[in-house]
């Protein structure tokens, strides 16, 4: 299982350790609104902890928990995983932040690894992204990762705004290595 870091995170494959961080993070309404519309119970935060540690062990890819490198703190999630959680869609990149992190570029920091993660070690040719398309601030972190509008499309049984970036796009954009 891969470990991040970047500049103030480190991003670290989810386990049985992140539950109590996970807990806040899934059970805060404001977080979820544009995710489930509704804040996860400590059962079902342990149901997903189950079955992000089963794709880890299947894929080598899924949910990263956040951890601010100063504090220690669970600040948010974010994942590489199939679109629509099956493995012939193509790989989508996600994340949620507690609402006391927003607006402060963790979303990007962290999306930016992840995608990293995905073009060089997972050698995807493309990422997909979906927002609620009133999320505004998740569609912002797409597009300030590269990601072009592809149009409204349904998954996970919602019409969701859907972004997606490929390879040689994501290569154009890295800085030129010294």
């Amino acid at each position: 299982m891969t470990i991040l870091t970047t500049t103030r995170l480190r991003l670290e494959p989810i386990t049985d350790s992140h539950l109590e961080g996970l807990c806040r993070l899934n059970s805060d309404i404001e977080v979820m609104r544009y995710i489930s519309g509704k804040s996860e119970t400590r059962e079902e935060t342990l149901s997903m902890i189950e079955r992000v540690k089963a794709r880890w062990a299947e894929f080598g890819f899924s949910w990263w928990s956040f951890i601010d490198i100063d504090t220690g703190e669970l600040i948010g999630a974010g994942c590489i995983q199939y679109l629509g959680r099956d493995p012939k869609n193509p790989l989508e990149i996600g994340w949620r932040l507690r609402t006391d992190k927003w607006g402060k570029a963790y979303a990007s920091e962290a999306a930016r690894a992840m995608a990293a993660f995905a073009f060089n070690e997972l050698k995807a040719e493309s990422l997909y992204a979906i927002c609620m398309p009133e999320n505004t601030a998740s569609s912002q972190v797409m597009k300030k990762l590269g990601m072009s509008y592809r149009g409204i499309e349904r998954w996970n049984d919602k019409d969701v705004a859907t972004y997606s970036l490929d390879k040689t796009t994501w290569k154009k954009q890295q800085p030129a290595k010294a």
